[in-house]
C-alpha cells in the first residue's frame, strides 16, 4: 500500500513566479514559452483560448497584446522557495517535484495537527501567507495520486484511491506515446488499464509499462527498495573559503552528483529522491528533498541542486554567511535494471550529450559540415528533407500545401508523391542511368502518364556489376513541376525498379535517367 500523501500544486507557477519577480503584468494576459511553445498561461490569456502547447504565433493570433515570457527555470526555483520553506514549518519530510509542486507524507503531520482536512487548511493558510493567489492541495495514497487530487482539491478516503484514479484517462499517467497505444487497444481510462494481470502488462509493456500499471493500481511506481542507501554513498565537500556566490557553489554540487550516481550506479543502484544539505560558516543547517519521476541523471540532479542552492544564497535576509559545506544524501533508491538512452527528444541527458559532441565536431570541421534533418513538403525522397547546419531553426522551407499549412510531425503526401516505403540512401546529385526496354530501346513517358515499354534492363555504375535485367518494377509516378513556369517547369517519372537484389528508385526526365535513391 502506498504512503498517504499530501501534495501542493500551484497552477501555472512560471506565470505566478514571472508576477512576483515584476516580468509580468497582473492585468493582461501573460504567456511563458519553452521551446517555442505555451508552457503556461494566466486566466486573462486562457479566456482568449490560449492553451498549453501553442505555438507563439497562434498565441498572438488568438490574445492581442499579450505578454510573452520565456520560461526562467531558475527564477522559477527561487520564487518558490518562500513557499517551499513556509510548508516546511509544517512538514520536514518535505520533497519537490518540480517548482511549484510539492509533496510530503502525512502520517506525522497529520496526527499532530488533528488530521487530514486540518493539515490541508494550515497548509493554505501558510501559503497563502506567502501571496501566492492560487495553491491547490490534495491527499490520497501515493505521490501520483496525491497529484492528482491536487488538480481537483480534494482529499480522498484512506483505501479510497483505486476508485479515486478509475475514471482519470489514461493520459494522466505522463506516457504519451503508451497512452496512444493504451487507447487504440480500447483501454482509455486507468480503471480498464488497472484491472489487466500484472504479469500480462508486465510481458506486453515492459518493465516501464509494469511501473505505471501500479500507479494506475494506486501503488507507488517502484516497490520498496530492498536495502537502504548506504551512509558510505553519501557525498560531502568542504567549501574553503565558504561559496557566498551560486556559481561557486554550483560548480561544487555538479561534481558531487556526478560522484553521487557514479558510485550509485557501481553497486547497482538508482536514486529517486536526494536531499541537498549544506551548512554556513555561521553553523547554520538546511536541507530539503528533491523527486523525480524515474531515476534521476547526472543533469538533472545537477539542475535541481543548481536551483535550490540559488533559492538559498539569494533569499533576502536568509543566510548569515556562504556555504562552507554541501551534501548530498540518497534518501530513495531502487535497483539500476538499465535503459536505453534515447538519442534525440525524450531523454533530456542523452540529447544534452548529443549536442556537445556535434558543437565540438561542427567546431572543427565547419557549421555547414554537421546537419540535422527537418522534414517538409515535396514528392521526392530529396525533396521531403532539408539539411539544416546545427544549432541553426529548424524551419521547413516547403509547406506541406495549400490547404495543410505549415509542416507537422505527420506530413500529408503530395499529390503525386512517389509511394513507400521509403529509400535507404538519396543521392544529392543522382548519378545518370540507361532504362531500357526488351528492344534495347530507351524508356519514356507520354504527357499522359503512360509508359512507351515496360522496362527491361537498367544499366547505372551505382549498381553491382554495372546493373542487369530488371527482375520487379512499379509506376511510372508522373509529375508536372512548376508547370505554371515556362523556365523552371519540367515533365518526369519515377520507377521503382529491382536489379538483382537492389532496388532503387529511377527519375526520367527529358529522355534522360537517373538513379534518385537506393532501397538497402
Amino acid at each position: 500500500m502506498a504512503a498517504r500523501t499530501l501534495c501542493l500544486w500551484c497552477p501555472d507557477w512560471p506565470v505566478v513566479a514571472a508576477r512576483l519577480r515584476g516580468d509580468g503584468p497582473t492585468d493582461a494576459p501573460v504567456v511563458v514559452l519553452a521551446q517555442g511553445r505555451v508552457l503556461a498561461c494566466s486566466a486573462e490569456a486562457r479566456a482568449h483560448d490560449v492553451t498549453i502547447g501553442l505555438r507563439r504565433r497562434e498565441v498572438e493570433v488568438r490574445a492581442p497584446g499579450v505578454v510573452v515570457l520565456e520560461v526562467d527555470p531558475a527564477g522559477d526555483a527561487r520564487a518558490f522557495e518562500p513557499v517551499a520553506r513556509a510548508v516546511e514549518a509544517l512538514a520536514p519530510r518535505l520533497a519537490l517535484e518540480r517548482p511549484g509542486l510539492l509533496s510530503f507524507p502525512t502520517r506525522g503531520p497529520s496526527r499532530y495537527f488533528g488530521g487530514d482536512e486540518a493539515l490541508v487548511a494550515r497548509v493554505l493558510d501558510v501559503v497563502r501567507d506567502t501571496a501566492v493567489p492560487d495553491a491547490r492541495v490534495g491527499v490520497a495514497d501515493g505521490v501520483f495520486a496525491a497529484r492528482l487530487a491536487a488538480r481537483r482539491g480534494v482529499l480522498v478516503p484512506v483505501d479510497a484511491t483505486p476508485t479515486f484514479l478509475a475514471p482519470w484517462p489514461v493520459g494522466a499517467l505522463g506516457d504519451e506515446d503508451l497512452a496512444s497505444l493504451l487507447c487504440r487497444l480500447g483501454l482509455r481510462t486507468l480503471g480498464d488499464f488497472a484491472a489487466l494481470p500484472p504479469g500480462a502488462v508486465l510481458a506486453r509493456f515492459g518493465a516501464r509499462g509494469l511501473g505505471v500499471h501500479r500507479l494506475a493500481r494506486g501503488e507507488d511506481e517502484h516497490p520498496p527498495a530492498l536495502t537502504t542507501p548506504p551512509p558510505d554513498l553519501v557525498e560531502v565537500c568542504e567549501l574553503d573559503p565558504p561559496a557566498a556566490r551560486v556559481d561557486a557553489a554550483a560548480f561544487v554540487a555538479k561534481a558531487l552528483a556526478d560522484r553521487l550516481l557514479e558510485r550509485l550506479a557501481a553497486v547497482g543502484l538508482a536514486c529517486t529522491h536526494v536531499v541537498v544539505e549544506a551548512e554556513t560558516e555561521h553553523g547554520e543547517h538546511l536541507a530539503r528533498g528533491w523527486r523525480h519521476e524515474g531515476a534521476l541523471t547526472a543533469a538533472t540532479l545537477a539542475e535541481r541542486v543548481r536551483w535550490q542552492l540559488d533559492g538559498w544564497l539569494t533569499e533576502t535576509g536568509g543566510l548569515t554567511g556562504g556555504l562552507a559545506l554541501l551534501r548530498l544524501v540518497p534518501e530513495q533508491v531502487i535497483p539500476a535494471t538499465g535503459r536505453q538512452l534515447g538519442f534525440w527528444g525524450g531523454d533530456a541527458a542523452a540529447a544534452d550529450r548529443a549536442a556537445r559532441v556535434l558543437a565540438r565536431v561542427q567546431g572543427i570541421l565547419g557549421p555547414e559540415h554537421v546537419v540535422t534533418a527537418v522534414p517538409q513538403g515535396g514528392r521526392t525522397p530529396l525533396e521531403r528533407v532539408r539539411w539544416v547546419p546545427w544549432g541553426e531553426p529548424r524551419e521547413a522551407q516547403r509547406p506541406v500545401d495549400a490547404v495543410a499549412g505549415p509542416v507537422s510531425t505527420e506530413t500529408p503526401d503530395w499529390p503525386g508523391t512517389v509511394p513507400g516505403p521509403s529509400p535507404a540512401r538519396v543521392f544529392a546529385v543522382a548519378p545518370r542511368a540507361v532504362l531500357l526496354d526488351a528492344a534495347g530501346e530507351a524508356v519514356t513517358v507520354s504527357s499522359r502518364g503512360e509508359p512507351s515499354a515496360p522496362p527491361a534492363r537498367l544499366v547505372s555504375p551505382v549498381l553491382p556489376g554495372g546493373g542487369g535485367e530488371v527482375g520487379a518494377w512499379a509506376g511510372p509516378w508522373a509529375q508536372d513541376v512548376r508547370w505554371w513556369d515556362r523556365r523552371a517547369r519540367a515533365r518526369r517519372s519515377y520507377w521503382q525498379v529491382v536489379v538483382g537484389e537492389t532496388a532503387c528508385l529511377v527519375r526520367v526526365e527529358r529522355g534522360e535517367a537517373a538513379i534518385e535513391a537506393l532501397y538497402d
